[in-house]
């Protein structure tokens, strides 16, 4: 290994059946460095985390620490642990019922009596050193997301980590809290702390990173100085093909076609629901893509959870075809027509230990009822035709839907809710955490679903694929609708000064 050098994987190799999943790659991470490890979903970044830290056994390579004579083995998450290798995943690991203390030093004290006070104190003069603003004394569960993720990495420093992975930290975050976060990065890097970052925020990546790896189809691209990598250039490299930065998505589909004259495939005159939203009005016409805009917190979700049933609607009227109807259950909604792609894919929408083609069938099977369940040839032929419409990639339809990358487990739920024929469907946040080939992907389809006669709702953090997307866009700003814009309207500016400013 070179002087500087913390870790080092040769060659490394993991297959699973019917899958290559990483094939001879490569990745060297230096002392004091933060590096971006980045690729489309499916490109092998899970896998090769999982190699690293144990998880899954690797089937070829070496790999090499600075402070070691020659390869190390690691069979666990434990040897990790004990080889200086710590992990912060995006979904939180620690006991949410316990102290910030207690987390922070939960399973290393040794002997049968716990010293309290010492622990109090050590993990105080911690959180200190390390500007996470939280009390040993406070209950976890009580901290913001950012600070839980502080706390998972203070862990990890105070058992003298050499190597810091963060996986996806800031997917859940709101902008000061990420900047906290790189904070509290900078100063590990400033420590000599090798920081494995995975991410895909690009933006993010050419804040904080100083170097970029690229997997491509489990097999390494790769690795680039920041500055000797334009945003273009990686995301060329991560597809595999050149890209122009997504800017005339649009172009494939005529929104000045939309009648919106016409009468309203769904349309609700003060809607209100139980999660905080003051009254709405808002409608849908046939072949529109419109959307909900606005901060984190504005209302956005729990407006289109209201439309959709799956919470609780006070007040309003609701008309589908300009017929008044009654929708007090999401089973209500799938029965008129209406399909919901969840914000929390892993909370609300996948069934993990289901298979993929069980998950495919799901909203079908509860529509027909469950005393009355497919056939296996049935569900098959359902399941293979929407794997080769999508591009799901899976080994079979037998896999469990846990197995999959992100971005196909969020193609599975998407087939799911098309096999359900909806005439309306709502997607809440369709390309979170995915990469930038299944973004693109996904928006050509919603652009081809709208061409074909279907309205879409599509909401994203993201404005730039707003824009991109949507005809027609509702600003929201703390529960309540302070806009509608669209033609000319319909740019990043003005859309900002609506959330800012209020009415439009």
């Amino acid at each position: 290994m070179e002087q500087g050098t913390v870790l080092e994987m040769r060659g490394i190799c993991k297959y699973f059946p019917g899958v290559r999943a990483l094939e001879q790659v490569d990745f060297t991470l230096r002392e004091g460095e933060i590096h971006a490890l980045m690729g489309e979903n499916g490109a092998g970044k899970s896998t090769l985390i999982k190699v690293l830290t144990g998880v899954y056994p690797k089937d070829g390579g070496v790999i090499l620490l600075s402070g070691t004579d020659g390869p190390v083995h690691i069979k666990s998450p434990q040897d990790a642990q004990n080889a200086g290798i710590a992990t912060v995943y995006q979904e939180i690991t620690l006991c949410p019922n316990l102290t910030v203390a207690e987390n922070m030093y939960i399973g290393r004290t040794k002997g049968p009596v716990t010293n309290w006070r010492k622990m109090i104190s050590d993990a105080g003069r911690l959180l200190d050193e390390l500007g996470i603003p939280a009390h040993p004394k406070q209950q976890l569960g009580n901290c913001s997301i950012a600070v839980q993720q502080m706390v998972a990495i203070a862990r990890a420093v105070d058992m003298e980590c050499k190597v810091l992975i963060l996986d996806e930290p800031t997917s859940s975050l709101d902008e000061q809290e990420v900047q906290k976060l790189f904070k509290l990065m900078r100063d590990l890097k400033a420590k000599g702390v090798g920081i494995i970052f995975v991410t895909h925020f690009l933006e993010q990546v050419y804040e904080v990173c100083d170097r970029i790896t690229v997997l491509r189809d489990g097999q390494l691209v790769g690795e680039y100085i920041i500055e000797d990598l334009p945003r273009v250039q990686l995301v060329s490299k991560m597809l595999g093909k050149d890209f122009d930065d997504m800017a005339d998505i649009k172009s494939d589909s005529d929104t000045e076609n939309i009648d919106y004259e016409s009468t309203p495939v769904y349309e609700a005159m003060g809607l209100t629901g139980t999660t905080g939203i003051k009254p709405f009005d808002f409608e849908i016409h046939k072949g529109e893509v419109n959307g909900f805009t606005g901060l984190l917190g504005s209302g956005r979700s729990e407006s289109v959870r209201a439309i959709f049933g799956a919470d609780r609607v006070t007040r309003g009227v609701v008309r589908i075809d300009g017929k008044p109807v009654k929708i007090r259950k999401p089973l209500d909604a799938m029965k008129h027509g209406i399909s919901y792609l969840p914000e929390d894919r892993k909370l609300d929408g996948i069934v993990g230990d289901l298979s993929v083609r069980d998950n495919i069938i799901l909203a079908l099977q509860v529509m027909k009822g469950f005393f009355k369940p497919f056939s296996r040839a049935q569900a098959e032929q359902f399941a293979d035709e929407y794997i080769k419409l999508l591009n799901i990639k899976t080994a079979s339809s037998d896999t469990p839907i846990k197995s999959l990358s992100g971005g196909n487990q969020q193609k599975v739920i998407l087939a799911r809710w098309l096999l359900a024929n909806p005439v309306y469907l709502i997607l809440d946040e369709p390309t979170r955490g995915i990469d930038v080939g299944t973004k693109v992907e996904i928006q050509k389809l919603v652009l081809k679903l709208a061409s074909e006669g279907k309205s879409v709702t599509f909401i994203s953090s993201e404005i730039d694929e707003m824009i991109r997307t949507c005809s027609r866009l509702i600003v929201m700003r703390d529960g309540k609708v302070v806009g509608e814009l669209k033609g000319k309207d319909l740019n990043q500016n003005k859309i900002m000064a609506t959330i800012a400013g209020g009415e439009s």
